[in-house]
């Protein structure tokens, strides 16, 4: 099928199964899936630009769908979303500045997929130690998460020295948030976690929640299953935002996001039911192999230039 705004080739099917893929993993991790939709995109000879444009207006509708479901279930915190869609809208803004600026240079692959590989590699081998050292732990193994109720599952399993350290910081103004657990944290240290995540995801793609969501748990302190939950009802945020600006900058092919929702907004649903029968650590651990696949996509693209 040809796609006339990015003058691309693509398989609607293989577009579809991306989409799916993608929206069981927003809804069980709450991530976007950027590291695989991206590369997805680009195995098939999308430029860096429009995957990154074209992931972000995919992400918009499969998030609404997970972030209603998680919100049904008690995993979403409304006050920490809304605070952090400041941030990641100002770090969005600079991503895609950035992918202009290489885009005029005409280097957008090659420094895009540098930093894509070095970004998916340190996320997947932070928390493959973190999660394998909660789990071995006593308090790690406890069934956390596996009763019903949003106080249940308050999993402050992955807090350690980081965390607390972060949480001991008293940079006026001091904010709590009551539905996270949390009591007391800085809200420019929100805002930075927000921004920092908000120029990935406006450089790379999605909604950046690989490193968002791991943000939030281990730099917040907030519970595993809320950082899910309330990561993606601040994607439907920041991701419009990303749409839009990527949009005017000619960076977003519309019909291909459309046909990649199509399978979205079912893998989403699945996904986000699919949280309730995991705990914390385990859902982190189960984590770890995905950005190392997006990794290995981008390394094949970038060394051999070939395409399915």
């Amino acid at each position: 099928m040809f796609f006339p705004i990015s003058g691309a080739h693509i398989s609607p099917i293989y577009l579809v199964i991306v989409g799916f893929v993608i929206g069981i993993l927003g809804g069980f991790f709450g991530v976007g899936g950027s590291f695989i939709a991206g590369p997805a995109l680009r195995l098939v000879g999308l430029d860096w630009n429009f995957a990154v444009g074209t992931d972000l207006a995919h992400i918009v509708g499969k998030s609404v769908v997970a972030a209603k479901r998680h919100r049904a279930l008690g995993n979403v915190d409304l006050r920490l979303g809304l605070i952090m869609a400041i941030g990641t809208i100002a770090g969005a803004e600079a991503g895609a500045q950035l992918i202009q600026m290489l885009k005029r240079a005409g280097n957008v692959n090659l420094v895009v997929s540098i930093v894509a590989i070095a970004a998916y590699l340190s996320i997947s081998m932070f928390m493959l130690w973190e999660s394998r050292k909660t789990l071995k732990s006593p308090k790690g193994r406890l069934p956390q998460g596996m009763v019903k109720g949003p106080k249940a599952k308050m999993d402050h399993s992955a807090f350690g020295p980081v965390t607390r350290s972060i949480q001991r910081l008293k940079i006026w103004p001091m904010i709590s948030l009551p539905a996270s657990g949390v009591k007391a944290i800085s809200l420019w240290i929100i805002l930075l976690v927000a921004f920092v995540g908000g120029l990935f995801g406006g450089f790379l793609g999605g909604g950046a929640g690989y490193i968002r969501m791991p943000s939030m748990v281990y730099v917040l302190g907030v519970p595993t299953h809320l950082a899910v939950g309330t990561d993606l009802f601040e994607i439907v945020i920041s991701a419009s935002y990303g749409t839009f600006s990527h949009a005017i900058k000619g960076n977003v092919d519309i019909l291909i996001a459309l046909v990649m929702h199509t399978g979205a907004a079912i893998g989403a649903q699945i996904g986000a039911i699919s949280t309730q029968y995991f705990a914390g650590p385990k859902i982190r651990l189960a984590f770890v192999p995905l950005p190392l696949i997006g990794a290995a996509i981008v390394i094949y693209t970038l060394f051999t230039g070939h395409k399915l």
